[in-house]
């Protein structure tokens, strides 16, 4: 067997379908548009213990929202998804042809 074959990783179910996330870690995606990695610490808002988080102590991805390039942003990370949730919601409402 090649050392580059790649082994199915079994997650419980189906191998057809992926129900549930395999991936427990982060790791470096040279081409995510969003990593703003080599200039800077950054940021993270936990959910799971409502604080910020930098990348030395980050909480699992399904727990976090970011990054962001301040901690002061990371702390208005809940207030940001509440204004963009809104903006969005009338959008929608808009689009639908709805009144408010």
């Amino acid at each position: 067997m090649s050392p580059f074959t790649l082994k199915p990783v079994y997650s419980g179910c189906d191998p057809l379908f992926l129900c549930e996330t395999v991936a427990h870690r982060r790791f470096a995606v040279h081409s995510d548009l969003m990593s703003d990695s080599g200039r800077g610490t950054q940021y993270f808002w936990c959910t799971r213990h409502h604080r910020v988080e930098t990348e030395a102590d980050v909480c699992p991805a399904v727990y976090v929202l970011g990054p962001y390039r301040s901690k002061a942003d990371a702390e208005r990370a809940l207030q940001t998804v509440q204004e963009r949730n809104e903006v969005w919601d009338e959008e929608d409402r808009r689009w639908a042809g709805e009144e408010r």
